[in-house]
């Protein structure tokens, strides 16, 4: 098996009941995102740290874990740690520092309502993604200290399922990944196979895939019935100087026997042979004489014409042996995770099988163990049915997977004592190094009395900045808290309101006169060529016919007064524009400063696109080079596909020849580069609507906030996100190069409840000092 191949953070297609719905975030089909998992070993010529990351969960969400997984993974030196599951650091070796920002008592909502004074940090940091809602210790969550404290008081079962498999508190069946995609009732072996359309996005070899030309088919057409022959298949591989070759294959047949157990020489020169991951050495493959084609023929022979292959992460298996096998069931996607995560095939197997496996010390994986046992997944959820895996709640359960891996009897306190400390403070001291954490005097962290960790306790912000100055340049890995307590909720609670009134508003368009002739569904189908309607009225206080269409996403409101202003309709020359109040006053800066955003730059917004437009992608996608992934909305109310979506390119050069090409004559859809980050979007959809008011009233800011802008006192969330914002863009341009960076916005709590927080990463460059100047 790969290590972690199975957690590579893709996005699960989102189902209901009905199989073959079509998945609302395409990605893998163009090769590039399946192609990172291993680009560090393909390119070791790379020498300085790089960041990659394509967040797949419906609502952009980093949790907690995710983040304690990178910033575990990015410790100076310490390279045993697992790779995270969400994003990619490669080289990881060649990261030098690592220092993350929190701003304490802010949150998403300060930082787009101030979005145009956070300035550089913005522009710096490529990459942003939200964060959820904030618990009582953010730091303590983010370093994993609670993990560690939980273990005071969970004991490991000798044998059989983890604990609370069976437990049936805070289940919430109806919204479980598995109840949705599969319903409750038992179902057959045929409607646990992947369609084609699903291997397509999870990147499976198809024939006629571009980059499948070369790849053998197994020839196994025959008619397959839920009575079909199942056979667990599992691959292990090498690095070589081509990348990752096949060098181990096992077949399982349904009883348990296995029918094909070889190694495999590869056919070009071995780098490293894995052999922590895969158990092969090069002592075990000297006398070898098998290849890959003598392996793909002695398959094609064993498999029967209706054959169904099982396995876990299937398509990296099929990839290794150059195959293509048309009925497969991937156990990975069978038991859906929540956020487009997979479960690990070791989990799953405690979890379900009461089984133990992968524990031979350093001596790799057995792949006919592996082959085996999602075998047996596969039958356990053929027999007993997507309820009753649901209920097993294995979401529950996979925090606490590194408690449970071994089938010693309960843990005595001295065991306890002995477990190995996995926060980030423990894999650092593990590693000789001593986390830096520089705080206010009024911090009550858990993470400042941890022995492993330097904390200097400071009177104020100012004070902060002036020390971490002097020590984080010195430290390996540093902590840097800014703290705004003293925000008033009420003051986060009404820019809460008025965002959502800007944001409605900036979505808004008037556009007229039109000829009276003109009726309502006219201007529908002409409005709504740009993109999804949310509203659409005649306005009647003209003299002659004006409308009012208020659009789901920014892009389509700005694609229409961008084509439609000024333009001849029946004789009239009609006018489009926002309204214009003081909410809008500064639209036009926030529009351009947004499509210059880091996170949009290489993304494309097209409306008109309709059911036959991903088919037609995925057969023309080698005239978009480039493209690392596709996002297909849906309406949540009438589970279809809207008629817009978002293309995300590599380069920005890239991005613009593709918009080129679809809004041209072959094409023809419209379309301009993106404007609204997909967390943003996602934010901005979920959220209530503001309160109404006529249309002809002007927004009046709240009192409080009024009163507040006009004073501007420092501690104003628009004059700390302007001044803070400064200091630390100073502070940044004095670190050196490979150093990841984060900017962590907690969120915050508010009377109408929690407000989501934030987050902003990033590698330092040598570049960057020659091209970022900061104004003193």
């Amino acid at each position: 098996m790969e290590p972690e191949r199975e957690n590579t953070g893709r996005q699960q297609p989102k189902s209901d009941r009905k199989r073959r719905r079509a998945p609302n975030l395409l990605v893998g089909a163009i090769g590039v995102l399946r192609a990172g998992w291993g680009f560090e070993d393909r390119h070791p010529e790379v020498k300085r740290a790089r960041l990659s990351t394509v967040l797949f969960a419906e609502n952009c969400e980093v949790t907690h874990d995710q983040l304690c997984e990178l910033l575990k993974y990015a410790i100076p030196g310490k390279c045993s740690i697992p790779k995270p599951s969400w994003c990619q650091l490669f080289p990881q070796n060649h990261l030098n520092n690592v220092v993350v920002f929190v701003l304490q008592g802010m949150s998403q909502i300060h930082f787009y309502r101030f979005y145009l004074e956070f300035g550089f940090l913005r522009k710096a940091f490529r990459h942003k993604f939200r964060l959820p809602s904030p618990s009582s210790d953010f730091l303590a969550d983010i370093f994993g200290l609670r993990k560690k404290e939980m273990t005071k008081d969970l004991s490991r079962p000798s044998n059989g399922p983890l604990p609370f498999a069976n437990s049936r508190v805070s289940i919430d069946l109806p919204n479980n990944p598995i109840v949705l995609k599969y319903g409750c009732k038992k179902m057959g072996l045929t409607k646990c196979l992947l369609t084609v359309e699903e291997m397509k996005t999870f990147h499976f070899p198809l024939q006629g895939v571009p980059d499948c030309e070369n790849f053998v088919p197994t020839k196994c057409n025959g008619s397959v019935t839920d009575n079909s022959p199942l056979f667990g298949l599992d691959c292990e591989m090498c690095l070589t100087a081509k990348g990752r070759e096949l060098t181990r294959i096992s077949l399982v047949a349904e009883g348990g026997d296995c029918v094909m157990d070889e190694l495999v020489k590869p056919d070009n020169k071995i780098v490293d042979y894995l052999t922590s991951f895969s158990g092969i050495t090069k002592k075990s493959l000297s006398p070898v004489t098998t290849r890959l084609k003598d392996v793909q023929r002695q398959l094609k022979a064993l498999l029967p014409p209706n054959a169904v292959l099982v396995g876990h992460s299937l398509d990296l298996d099929l990839r290794a042996l150059k195959m293509i096998h048309p009925h497969v069931i991937d156990t990975s996607l069978l038991y859906v995770r929540k956020q487009g995560r997979r479960f690990k095939l070791k989990f799953l197997a405690k979890a379900i099988l009461g089984k133990d496996i992968q524990n031979r010390d350093g001596l790799g994986h057995d792949a006919t163990e592996d082959a085996r046992t999602a075998l047996e997944l596969a039958r356990y959820f053929l027999k007993h049915g997507p309820k009753k895996v649901a209920e097993l709640n294995l979401e529950a359960l996979v925090g606490h997977q590194e408690l449970h891996a071994s089938d010693q009897g309960p843990r005595s306190m001295v065991a306890v004592a002995q477990q190995p400390d996995t926060s980030v403070v423990g894999c650092l001291h593990s590693a000789g190094q001593k986390l830096l954490f520089l705080t206010r005097e009024t911090d009550k962290s858990e993470l400042s009395s941890s022995r492993s960790c330097r904390t200097i306790k400071c009177s104020s912000n100012k004070e902060v900045l002036d020390r971490a100055r002097m020590e984080v340049p010195l430290s390996p890995f540093s902590i840097v808290q800014l703290s705004f307590e003293g925000l008033s909720p009420t003051l986060t609670e009404e820019m809460n309101q008025r965002m959502r009134s800007k944001w409605a508003e900036i979505l808004t368009v008037y556009a007229g006169p039109f000829g009276k002739t003109c009726t309502l569904e006219t201007l529908r189908r002409l409005f709504k060529s740009f993109g999804t309607i949310r509203s659409l009225r005649l306005v009647h206080e003209t003299h002659e016919p004006h409308c009012c269409v208020q659009y789901e996403v920014l892009e389509a409101a700005q694609l229409a007064i961008e084509s439609l202003d000024g333009v001849l309709l029946d004789g009239s020359r009609v006018k489009v524009q926002r309204p214009v109040t003081e909410l809008t006053l500064d639209c036009d800066t926030l529009v351009k400063e947004l499509e210059q955003d880091s996170e949009n730059r290489g993304t494309i917004y097209l409306a008109g696109v309709g059911e036959a437009f991903r088919e037609r992608l995925l057969r023309e996608v080698v005239l978009f080079p480039g493209l690392e992934a596709v996002m297909l909305p849906k309406d949540l109310g009438h589970r279809e596909q809207r008629k817009h979506c978002f293309l995300k390119f590599k380069t920005l050069g890239s991005a613009q020849r593709a918009l080129s090409i679809f809004t041209g004559p072959e094409w023809k859809l419209k379309g301009r580069h993106a404007l609204t980050p997909r967390h943003l979007h996602v934010w901005l959809k979920n959220s209530p609507p503001p309160a109404t008011r006529p249309p002809e009233q002007h927004a009046i800011p709240p009192p409080s906030e009024q009163e507040a802008l006009q004073v501007l006192k420092g501690d104003h969330p628009k004059m700390a996100a302007w001044h803070w914002g400064r200091k630390i863009t100073k502070l940044y341009h004095s670190l050196g190069a490979g150093t990841l960076c984060l900017l962590l916005l907690p969120g915050t709590k508010s009377s109408d409840g929690s407000l989501p927080g934030l987050g902003l990463m990033g590698i330092r460059t040598e570049e960057e000092s020659a091209s970022l100047h900061v104004c003193e």
